[in-house]
């Protein structure tokens, strides 16, 4: 029912900035909570940050608040991540997600039914 399509990861040093975007297509866009996962190598996927239908409001998982923000343009059918103050630990692929149930954060990844690709961020020292 929607395709999602990330874009805008790459290498960046620590203390840099980034900005994910995630497309979407399909029907009903605004009907759909989205949230960025990412997971590093070997290790579980994290819940990052959601947004609900609306973009009023907005959640964070611990490691990123106050560094990140997640924002959507339901005109354009894209949610975006903006990352500042990158540290190494946030190296990660990181993954669009969407459901039209809303999932109290911390998300788990089950807990998403459709998924991007996911992009590839890259922070070194």
């Amino acid at each position: 029912q929607v395709q999602l399509v990330e874009s805008g990861g790459g290498l960046v040093q620590a203390g840099g900035s980034l900005r994910l975007s995630c497309a979407a297509s399909g029907r009903a866009f605004t009907s759909y909570n989205m949230a960025w996962f990412r997971q590093a190598p070997g290790k579980e996927h994290e819940f990052v940050g959601g947004i609900r239908r609306s973009g009023t409001s907005t959640y964070y998982g611990d490691s990123v608040k106050g560094r990140f923000t997640i924002s959507r343009d339901n005109a354009k059918n894209t949610v975006y991540l903006q990352m500042n103050s990158l540290k190494p630990e946030d190296t990660a692929v990181y993954y669009c997600a969407a459901d039209r149930r809303w999932a109290s954060p911390p998300a788990r990844r089950s807990e998403y039914d459709y998924w991007g690709q996911g992009t590839q961020v890259t922070v070194s020292s």
